[in-house]
């Protein structure tokens, strides 16, 4: 359904150094800055990226907006969590764990990145 996903963020290499340590504890490779100074992340799924707005102004989360890695297992999203916390994120919503809903069992992790954007590590339990 994504060609790619794109936020905002005020520090590229600040920015750079939380993905890495997150996508990396799942199992990504370290983004490059691309010659218009963005930090690309591709995989077989599509392309995330970071960039400073080009409008010049800060740059800001999204009020209830949120993004949303796919793990292979709790361990995954813990270590993903962990990553996070050690590389400048702060921790949001609820610990890590299962949230159940509609028939449906997730095991979720949120943190929030250096420029304040909400992600997720989720798996969806068998």
């Amino acid at each position: 359904m994504f060609s790619h996903v794109m936020l905002g963020a005020n520090d590229i290499e600040e920015a750079k150094k939380f993905y890495d340590a997150t996508l990396g504890a799942i199992g990504h490779r370290p983004g490059f800055v691309d010659p218009k100074g963005r930090c690309v992340y591709v995989s077989d799924g599509g392309v995330f990226l970071l960039t400073k707005p080009i409008n010049g102004e800060s740059a800001s989360h999204g009020n209830g907006s949120t993004m949303g890695f796919a793990v292979d297992g709790p361990e995954a999203a813990d270590a993903w969590h962990a990553a996070g916390i050690a590389n400048g994120g702060t921790a949001c919503e609820d610990a890590p764990g299962i949230r159940e809903g509609g028939g449906v069992s997730m095991y979720l992790a949120y943190l929030r990145d250096p420029s304040g954007n909400k992600i997720c590590a989720l798996y969806r339990m068998p």
